[in-house]
């Protein structure tokens, strides 16, 4: 009997391809974007939280980024419910999440986050810990709560990084990202708004890099060689969505190509919808022209799969589904590398088998439902 093996899927032959990061292959071009869950108390990720990265990579995703998770640093976050990335019972629970996805046949890259000026006053893990950032200003522009960073601050962060960066690939992971997105501290450095800084980490654009460069440097020197580093960045902040570090082409690879040098391995450029054009004059969006620019592997992210504003997703509405012909032409040109998928794969853990193997009619609608649940 003569077995016929149906013909692949066009996002199977496009999206089934590995992709070498530094020393680390991944199996295909899916990456499961960072989301914020607050299903770790004590900031310890539980049996729940392996099976819930674990289940993902078993259903075809080739890169799992974890929910932020906070430095070693008391003024990195502001909830007891958000994993940390430090401490003996939290890494020991992050290396049991490691395992789990390894033996699914995943890759796995924690996302270490510090909030910097968005802290509130007085909340936990560590209640009496200052709100930092660059100049003590808020996203909104106000001085509030909080301070300016000392040469202290910047050093105890750094550090705070590259031991988290060190710890990462000692208990298992395949790589680290560092957010440097979304109005956080990395990002309220790199941007005008709130970086008033008259020192060497303020100024024009490249002197607003420096803080994030050293970090960059410094979690690249805790770690091997071959050990990938992925820099998530944006131009929109939260609640600030026309917020832009770089206005043209020539301002953003101003930005960029210190922290290439810096280290960074791959670009992970967020953008709210990732079909839009980020420069006038040119289709690319933003991780496009980040490719171009630095030469480095890109991840696209931004509302794939669906068609609705993610933020209002994570804030109660659903949002229907939207095909992705558009997103298989643009890796197929290779104008970024990877596609990073967030609400659709939080909603449907099976959203990379079903579109690898052409079953979309089977892909489930987000509805913001699934936020109150770690399926």
């Amino acid at each position: 009997m003569t077995v016929t093996t149906p013909p692949a899927s066009r996002a199977a032959e496009i999206l089934s391809r590995p992709i070498a990061l530094n020393g680390l292959t991944v199996p295909n071009r899916i990456v499961m974007a960072p989301m914020t869950r607050q299903f770790s108390p004590g900031g310890v990720p539980g049996e729940d939280v392996v099976s819930y990265y674990s289940r993902r990579a078993a259903a075809g995703v080739g890169l799992i980024v974890t929910e932020g998770t906070y430095v070693g640093h008391d003024s990195a976050g502001q909830s007891s419910r958000i994993p940390r990335f430090h401490g003996e019972e939290q890494l020991a629970g992050w290396a049991k999440v490691a395992e789990g996805v390894h033996a699914a046949g995943g890759t796995i890259v924690p996302q270490l986050w510090h909030i910097g000026m968005v802290r509130k006053q007085g909340q936990p893990p560590f209640a009496d810990a200052p709100a930092v950032g660059p100049s003590g200003i808020r996203l909104d522009g106000t001085e509030g709560e909080g301070r300016a960073m000392t040469r202290q601050d910047l050093d105890d962060v750094i550090r705070a990084f590259a031991e988290a960066a060190a710890a990462a690939e000692r208990i298992g992971f395949d790589g680290v990202e560092l957010h440097g997105a979304h109005g956080y501290l990395l990002d309220q450095f790199l941007w005008a708004g709130t970086n008033r800084r008259t020192d060497a980490y303020g100024g024009d654009p490249v002197a607003r890099t420096k803080f994030a460069a050293e970090i960059v440097a410094a979690v690249r020197a805790a770690v091997s060689p071959e050990f990938p580093v992925i820099l998530r960045y944006s131009q929109w902040k939260s609640d600030n969505y026309d917020a832009r570090l770089a206005e043209t082409p020539e301002e953003l690879e101003a930005i960029l190509t210190p922290l290439a040098a810096a280290g960074v391995d791959v670009f992970h450029a967020s953008t709210r919808r990732y079909w839009l054009p980020e420069f006038e004059g040119s289709d690319l969006n933003l991780a496009g022209w980040t490719k171009k620019l630095t030469g480095r592997p890109t991840i696209t992210v931004g509302s794939v799969g669906l068609d609705g504003d993610f933020i209002k997703g994570f804030q109660g509405e659903g949002s229907p589904l939207k095909g992705i012909d558009d997103l298989l032409d643009s890796l197929e040109r290779d104008e970024y590398d990877m596609v990073a998928v967030g609400r659709a794969l939080l909603q449907d853990p099976e959203w990379a088998a079903k579109v690898l193997a052409g079953r979309t009619d089977e892909l489930k609608a987000y509805d913001a439902a699934a936020l109150k649940t770690l399926s």
